[in-house]
């Protein structure tokens, strides 16, 4: 039971004040609490009320040195939201390094990371992170490297659906079309560019326009205001020079070869097609091959599968409301040990190891591109039959 206090109250009240008054070293004490305890009451409000922005530039600052981690292959909208952490970073006396595992293949990534004179570091393993403490960009759950699976984020800035989490920080919005337009507005907060303190670095705003134009495919596909309002700050300081070299890249030999057996494999079923290429080098193609694809008259929705390393992967792109492309590869490769797909509604991609690591092939794969198992999985997921 609790004790009690006899007496007249005001009494009471005047003895502890009285007390306190005869006593300088406690009145002096229990001010210094006070203004102790408002503060840290205003620094939590702030901490937790302030926007997104700032929340992160505080959670950078308490860092000496970071790991900015894009997804395995990153492309253009990973590697220049990673760039824009890294200025924020450095705003605040942070050290970041960015970091990817997987390889820069696809001709426009490699035309954006030679363009722009990106420095990025490749992983392979978990001991090659450059700090102890890893920011997420434009995905928000590691993968793609060994030890990926022990990895705790401290910060995490995407745009793709995921329950992946930062432990200091998180902002995920799936109503974005891309990372880059969120990084954008941190800028903006930040006081970088036209009206700001700061000037907005034109490599950077070169980036992040790109970024923002090669995920929603120049502003058609999956675009929200945020990347409008995003492309009108950063396109004052872009260099349209650059824009176009990164656009009109030289294609490559591989990428060429696979969208020629993608276009000769294809099999149709309504407005919905398929195809499967057989090996390849490099999984960026099968992504030129779906783009390519998928604007074939008369078709909503492609998917395109190849083999690299053991493993069988896809990548789908569609302009079908019918057919949401992420949640249709989850369920077409639904039930494969270790399969990894998802994605949005308007692409989506993914992996699952082949039996005996790839040496006795693909399972249900026909090598002539004829119609097969998996086939028909991918024809009845997309007419939402499964």
């Amino acid at each position: 039971m609790y004790g009690q206090v006899s007496g007249d109250p005001g009494a009471v009240g005047d003895r502890l004040v009285g007390a306190v008054v005869q006593q300088p070293a406690l009145l002096v004490a229990v001010a210094v609490a006070a203004v102790v305890a408002l503060v840290a009451g205003v620094y939590l409000l702030r901490r937790f009320t302030a926007p997104a922005s700032e929340r992160f530039v505080a959670a950078l600052e308490d860092l000496d040195e970071t790991a900015v981690l894009m997804h395995p292959n990153p492309d253009p909208d990973a590697m220049a939201s990673a760039m824009a952490v890294a200025t924020l970073a450095e705003s605040v006396d942070t050290d970041a390094t960015i970091q990817y595992p997987g390889q820069i293949r696809r001709s426009e990534n490699r035309a954006f990371e030679a363009v722009l004179e990106c420095e990025f570091d490749r992983i392979v393993t978990d001991i090659d992170l450059a700090a102890d403490e890893v920011v997420l960009v434009d995905h928000n759950e590691p993968r793609g490297f060994t030890g990926a699976d022990g990895i705790e984020p401290y910060a995490v800035v995407d745009h793709h659906p995921g329950d992946g989490e930062g432990r200091a920080f998180t902002d995920v919005r799936p109503d974005h079309g891309s990372c880059s337009s969120i990084l954008a507005e941190y800028l903006a907060d930040g006081g970088y560019g036209k009206g700001g303190d700061r000037p907005l670095p034109s490599r950077l705003a070169t980036g992040l326009l790109y970024g923002i134009q090669s995920d929603t495919k120049s502003f058609t596909r999956g675009c929200t205001s945020a990347e409008f309002d995003a492309a009108s700050y950063l396109f004052p300081a872009a260099d349209a020079d650059r824009l176009n070299r990164i656009a009109n890249p030289e294609i490559d030999d591989e990428t060429l070869e696979v969208k020629s057996r993608a276009i000769r494999r294809r099999r149709v079923d309504g407005p919905f097609l398929v195809s499967h290429v057989g090996s390849i080098d490099t999984r960026d193609a099968l992504s030129s091959a779906a783009d390519e694809l998928v604007r074939l008259e008369g078709i909503t929705a492609a998917v395109v599968t190849g083999e690299e390393n053991g493993e069988l992967h896809a990548s789908g792109r569609s302009q079908d409301d019918r057919v949401h492309m992420g949640k249709t590869l989850e369920v077409a490769f639904d039930g494969l040990e270790d399969a990894s797909f998802g994605g949005h509604s308007r692409m989506g991609g993914g992996r699952v190891p082949l039996p005996d690591g790839g040496q006795t092939g693909p399972p249900e794969l026909a090598t002539d591109g004829g119609s097969t198992e998996l086939h028909t999985q991918l024809f009845a997921a997309m007419n939402g039959e499964l």
